[in-house]
C-alpha cells in the first residue's frame, strides 16, 4: 500500500509539472526546467552521503571504537541481507538517527551520541533497523526524484515571470499566477506526503529486520519524549536535511498534517504495537521446524510462555534463536 501511494503521488507531481509546463512555455520551457532540476538534484543524490555527513559532522566508527553499536548494525545488515554500511556517530545530545547513500553499496547510517547514551540496546537495534529499511527501499533515490520534480515545478513558477507575455503562454494572467504560487506550493505538499509515506514503510520493514516491533515502538516513544527538549544546532543550520532523520530534529511537533515531513509519532507507535500483537497471536500457534538442545531435553513445564517474536532460524541448529527478545538483555549482548 505504501508503494502504491508513493507511486500515485509521484505520478500526480509529474502530471502537475507537465500541466504547468504546457500552460506556460510549451515543451521548451518544460524541458529546460526538468533538465536543470534533474542535474541539480542528482548531483546531490550522487554526493548525498558525503554532504549530509559533513553537515552533521559525522565521525566514522568501527568495531574497535564503538564495538556494541557497530555489532548491532552488522547483525541487522546481515539479517536484512544488505551490504555492511559505513557507521557514523554525530555529535549531538539529541537522540536521533538517519541513513544516507545513493544505494545499498554506498550507504551509511548515523546515530547521535544522545541516542546511543539514552536508549537501550534493543531500542538502538529498532532505530538502526528502521534506517536500514530506508536503505533497502532506496528511499534516497525516491526522495531525489521527488525533489527533482518539485524543483522543476518551482523553476517553472519562476519562469512564469518571464514567459507571462510570451506567445507560447496559454495560461493567461490567472494561469500564470497559479503557476507562480499554487503549483510550487502543491508540489511541496506532495513532497512532504511522500516523505511521511516512506517513514511508515521503513517502520514496518525495520520491525521485520530486527524481529520485534516493540523495540522500535519503545525507541520512538523515548525519542519523542526527549528530542523536542534538546535543540539540534547542526540540524537548525541545515533544515533541508530534517526529513532524513527518524524524528524531526527541528523540535517541531510531528503530525500527519499537510506541512509535516514526519508522521505523527503516536500513530507510528500504535501501528507497531498492533504489529507486535499480531505477531504474538501467530507465535501462539508456531511450531519450529528445527531441533535445538532444549528440545532434546525433557519438555518444559506447561506454564512456560512462548517467546514473543516472529523470526526463527530455518535450519537445524543447537544455538538459541538469533532474533527476538525473550528477556531484558544485557548491554554487552542485546540478543541473549
Amino acid at each position: 500500500m505504501n508503494m502504491i501511494r508513493t507511486a500515485f503521488l509521484l505520478a500526480f507531481m509529474t502530471a502537475l509539472f507537465m500541466g504547468v509546463g504546457t500552460l506556460l512555455g510549451g515543451k521548451t520551457g518544460m524541458l529546460i526546467a526538468m533538465v536543470i532540476a534533474i542535474a541539480t538534484n542528482f548531483y546531490s543524490y550522487w554526493k548525498s552521503d558525503q554532504m549530509v555527513l559533513r553537515m552533521h559532522r559525522g565521525v566514522e566508527v568501527g568495531p574497535d571504537t564503538a564495538p556494541e553499536y557497530y555489532e548491532i548494525v552488522a547483525r541487522l545488515a546481515e539479517e536484512a541481507q544488505l551490504p555492511m554500511p559505513r557507521v557514523y556517530v554525530i555529535d549531538t545530545p539529541q537522540p536521533n538517527a538517519f541513513a544516507t547513500g545513493r544505494d545499498p553499496e554506498h550507504a551509511a547510517v548515523a546515530a547521535s551520541k544522545g541516542l546511543l547514551e539514552r536508549l537501550s540496546p534493543e531500542e538502538i537495534a529498532g532505530v538502526m533497523a528502521h534506517e536500514l529499511a530506508h536503505i533497502a527501499h532506496r528511499d534516497t533515490l525516491t526522495m531525489t526524484i521527488t525533489a527533482s520534480i518539485a524543483g522543476a515545478i518551482s523553476m517553472l513558477g519562476n519562469f512564469a515571470m518571464f514567459f507571462r507575455g510570451g506567445r507560447d503562454n496559454k495560461a493567461g494572467l490567472l494561469g500564470t499566477l497559479a503557476a507562480m504560487f499554487i503549483a510550487p506550493f502543491a508540489a511541496m505538499l506532495v513532497q512532504m506526503a511522500i516523505s511521511r509515506t516512506r517513514e511508515y514503510a521503513a517502520d514496518k520493514r525495520g520491525a521485520e529486520i530486527c524481529g520485534n516491533p516493540d523495540w522500535l515502538a519503545d525507541a520512538l516513544q523515548q525519542i519523542a519524549n526527549i528530542a523536542p527538549k534538546i535543540p539540534n544546532q547542526l540540524a537548525e543550520q541545515s533544515p533541508g536535511t530534517a526529513h532524513m532523520f527518524i524524528f524531526n530534529p527541528l523540535g517541531h511537533r510531528t503530525g500527519d498534517g499537510l506541512f509535516s515531513t514526519h508522521p505523527n509519532v503516536e500513530n507510528r507507535i500504535a501501528l507497531l504495537r498492533q504489529m507486535a500483537d499480531e505477531w504474538a497471536i501467530e507465535d501462539d500457534n508456531y511450531q519450529p521446524d528445527y531441533e535445538t538442545e532444549e528440545q532434546l531435553e525433557p519438555e518444559p513445564e506447561p506454564e512456560q510462555e512462548a517467546p514473543r517474536h516472529k523470526k526463527q532460524p530455518t535450519k537445524t541448529s543447537s544455538a538459541k534463536p538469533k532474533w527476538g527478545r525473550q528477556e531484558k538483555s544485557t548491554k554487552n549482548n542485546p540478543w541473549n
